[in-house]
């Protein structure tokens, strides 16, 4: 009896510090690391290779790195803030100087046969900073999120140069989702993306960006503080945008701007920017309901679709487990979200609920664009699924950004055990 009392105890140990944590969540996250490893031996089943098995290494020690992260006081980030964000453009630098060049970027950094992606980890500090600039302000004003914009910029730029027009995207959503969450103006945000809309609809037609300008003007004149001044400065940025759209046009590489405009007609170059596409549309399609069985999809078996271990990963859960896997994985999705949004919303403090809120914002974005992009619905930027996908340091900072959120949630219980007692 003494010795089943001392085995029982010794579990409770064990198992204490994971009855803190959100286990919805964390059991969302394994389960789709677990099933993506599954998907990756399927897809590779026939040439040999063990990233499947490197999935789960690289999934165990990123699940050991939220645990412990887990346990620490997110609070104690906020005194680290700038050394985060020094740390994370130096990383971004060094990748310019001592960088290994693949897929036309040069985003990796070789470490004794592992490669680093730090742009994967800049999503994180990001997130860190901008919450811990962001905590205090009840009510932001232009200049803040002028100041905000500008320390995103950095590390923005250095992404963008390398180029990694994905993962910049992933900053610019995540930077959105904070404002959004922190109390910003939502008129500004609409005037943040503005330029943008007005290059796009003045290749469209002319009167629709010109609409777009007074519809841009009026939502300055009803938003900014210097009423005058701000929608003048608005309809001169729109105007100028619309006329000089060439220009950052130019700026991209050739296979970014296939990848931008092939998804509007992959036919038009069926054996060049539009194969990936063409090939998964057909691999989806193909799964019908119920799917054709794991390891048994004819496109997915006869490697009709490159890398499709990375961001076509989806492509392959449609063809072989058909309509309902995918449903499936999705509904697990909506879980993960489901749960960041109530950790956001009953955490101890303004901090705790902006590195909620920037974690959600990088999941659902890179969700929306990698199944947009593998069903013809958005263009290829190779942006990875969440979890699923290959790729180490993509799913070393999935883990990092669980461990930020499961601290929070900790701290939130922890403090209400202290008033119950």
């Amino acid at each position: 009896m003494f010795q089943r009392i001392q085995v029982r105890n010794r579990w409770t140990s064990i198992l204490k510090p994971l009855e803190e944590l959100d286990l919805w969540l964390f059991a969302a996250c394994i389960g789709l690391t677990v099933f993506g490893g599954i998907m990756i031996h399927s897809v590779e089943i026939n040439q040999g290779l063990i990233d499947w098995w490197r999935h789960w290494v690289t999934g165990g020690v990123g699940l050991l790195l939220a645990i412990i992260i887990s346990r620490c006081r997110y609070e104690l980030l906020l005194q680290w803030k700038w050394g985060i964000y020094v740390a994370i453009n130096l990383s971004l630098i060094a990748v310019r100087f001592v960088g290994t060049t693949g897929l036309g970027a040069q985003r990796w950094i070789n470490i004794g046969g592992f490669y680093l992606q730090p742009s994967e980890f800049a999503k994180i500090g990001m997130i860190i900073t901008l919450a811990a600039l962001m905590h205090d302000k009840t009510v932001p004003t232009v200049r803040d999120m002028l100041k905000l914009l500008a320390i995103m910029a950095v590390p923005w730029g250095l992404i963008f140069a390398e180029p990694n027009l994905g993962t910049s995207l992933v900053f610019g959503a995540i930077t959105m989702g904070m404002f959004y969450w922190g109390n910003v103006n939502p008129g500004w945000l609409i005037l943040l993306f503005s330029p943008l809309i007005s290059v796009l609809l003045n290749n469209l037609s002319t009167p629709i960006w010109i609409a777009w300008i007074v519809v841009a003007g009026v939502i300055a004149w009803q938003s900014l503080p210097w009423r005058w001044l701000g929608t003048f400065a608005t309809v001169l940025v729109n105007v100028v945008s619309g006329h000089v759209g060439h220009i950052f046009w130019g700026v991209l590489k050739d296979y970014q701007k296939m990848r931008l405009t092939g998804f509007l007609n992959p036919e038009k170059d069926p054996l060049g920017s539009g194969y990936h596409l063409i090939q998964s549309r057909i691999a989806i399609g193909a799964g019908q309901l119920k799917g054709r069985g794991l390891n048994h999809g004819t496109q997915t078996q006869l490697n009709f679709i490159p890398e499709q271990h990375t961001d076509f990963i989806f492509s392959a859960i449609g063809e072989e487990l058909g309509f309902i896997g995918c449903i499936c994985v999705l509904f697990v999705f909506w879980v993960i979200c489901l749960r960041l949004v109530i950790i956001a919303q009953t955490a101890n403090d303004n901090f705790g609920s902006l590195l909620a809120i920037g974690v959600l914002s990088m999941l659902i974005f890179q969700v929306f664009v990698n199944i947009g992009m593998n069903i013809g619905l958005a263009p290829v930027t190779g942006i990875p699924l969440p979890f699923l996908s290959y790729g180490n340091a993509s799913l070393l900072s999935n883990f990092l950004g669980l461990g930020l959120v499961e601290s929070v949630a900790t701290q939130r219980r922890r403090k209400k055990k202290m008033w119950n007692n």
